[in-house]
């Protein structure tokens, strides 16, 4: 049951609880005089809806009810056991105490009337009832205030809990930054360093071997910087804005297919539309499908031609690479991760990422990301352009 819930019963409660006691004073009014029927049922309402509205609670309630106790006695009693109840909840004690020494005391002094307390010398039970309305009020309230203190403390455990763990997750982040700054940065700056040097010498060496040497570098250097970007972002998430980091720079599929001719890949590239056409979200994600396709086909279809389609819409951004069957190269290893999170970014933007056998033997890996709703052209004809 929610505490809503319990607030809606809790007062349902209490109301007919209010009634039952202003029905009791008329009944008794009956019972015992009769005389005063209308009086003693205003005074019984009255004071019932003083002990219902909770601005009126305090201190009207409990003023009201101890005169009204004082003055009509036995037939306000159960109220005056309401009024008790309450004040002890709210840890009024001393005041609950004193409403009820003084109902009881001025009601003693008014006399012997026929709803007096103290008729036929009935002391012991006319006492009974607020004594035990004040103890269970007390003790009511203190289980109430020790259930919110340990509530209190569940959240505050929780919270510890959470810090803790995103303590426990940076001083993880810093360690992995360490260990690859370790075991990468000092690799990539050598073959950086190394390929700089023989670059210096490129016009003894043969054209392809200084080309392909400064494909290394440029590589390499390009390496660096994304590793930076990313040991800064595991070492201080928020160095920067969100993302921005992680956000490398706009590079267009072209540039990478021709990276990729230069390493001696075979490549076909066509292009539908302009890149400007889609989000920046999605042609990095087109980029990085590209990428790991490449990637992928150089490591199992060594050799194989790659065809490369790229669709920039609207309505959806479209990726198709394709390769058939080649020789798998032995001289590498996969992580397995790259298509996992390849299909994670492209589910995050709201597509479908699908890869596997295409027929034949050959090897298709497929997206398509839906353009944002209400993207529209910018006005420019789509164009195909093969390369």
């Amino acid at each position: 049951m929610s505490s809503r819930e319990s607030r809606t019963w809790a007062a349902y409660g209490r109301g007919a609880l209010v009634a039952l006691c202003v029905l009791a004073a008329v009944l008794n009014d009956l019972a015992v005089q009769g005389g005063y029927l209308a009086l003693v049922t205003a005074t019984a309402l009255v004071c019932g809806v003083a002990l219902l509205v909770p601005r009126l609670r305090w201190p009207v309630a409990p003023l009201l009810v101890t005169v009204a106790t004082a003055w009509w006695g036995a037939l306000l009693l159960p109220m005056l056991a309401v009024v008790l109840y309450d004040l002890a909840v709210d840890r009024r004690a001393r005041t609950a105490v004193g409403c009820g020494v003084a109902a009881l005391g001025a009601n003693l002094l008014l006399g012997y009337r026929a709803t007096s307390l103290w008729t036929d010398q009935s002391y012991a039970s006319t006492v009974l009832l607020p004594v035990l309305a004040v103890l269970v009020g007390l003790w009511l309230g203190s289980r109430r205030r020790l259930l919110l203190a340990l509530a209190a403390d569940v959240e505050h455990l929780s919270v510890e809990a959470r810090l803790r763990e995103e303590a426990a997750r940076i001083a993880e982040r810093s360690r992995i930054a360490a260990e690859m700054h370790d075991v990468l940065a000092h690799r990539l700056s050598l073959i950086a360093l190394h390929t700089g040097v023989l670059a210096t010498r490129s016009d003894t060496l043969p054209a392809p071997v200084a080309e392909r040497l400064g494909l290394l570098r440029t590589t390499s250097v390009e390496a660096l910087t994304d590793l930076r970007d990313v040991l800064g972002v595991l070492r201080d998430p928020d160095a920067t804005p969100t993302g921005a980091a992680l956000t490398p720079v706009m590079r267009e599929v072209g540039e990478l297919a021709d990276e990729a001719r230069a390493a001696g890949q075979h490549i076909e590239l066509t292009t539908d539309g302009l890149p400007e056409q889609a989000p920046t979200t999605h042609r990095l994600a087109v980029y990085r499908i590209v990428q790991e396709a490449l990637t992928n086909a150089r490591k199992h279809a060594d050799g194989a031609p790659v065809t490369v389609r790229v669709d920039y819409g609207p309505p959806a951004t479209l990726v198709e690479v394709t390769n058939p069957p080649g020789t798998p190269r032995t001289d590498t290893v996969g992580s397995g991760y790259g298509l996992i999170g390849l299909r994670e970014r492209v589910t995050a933007l709201g597509g479908h990422l699908s890869s596997g056998p295409a027929g034949g033997g050959a090897w298709r890996l497929a997206a398509r990301i839906p353009h944002p709703a209400g993207t529209e052209q910018n006005g420019t004809e789509q164009n195909g352009t093969r390369t």
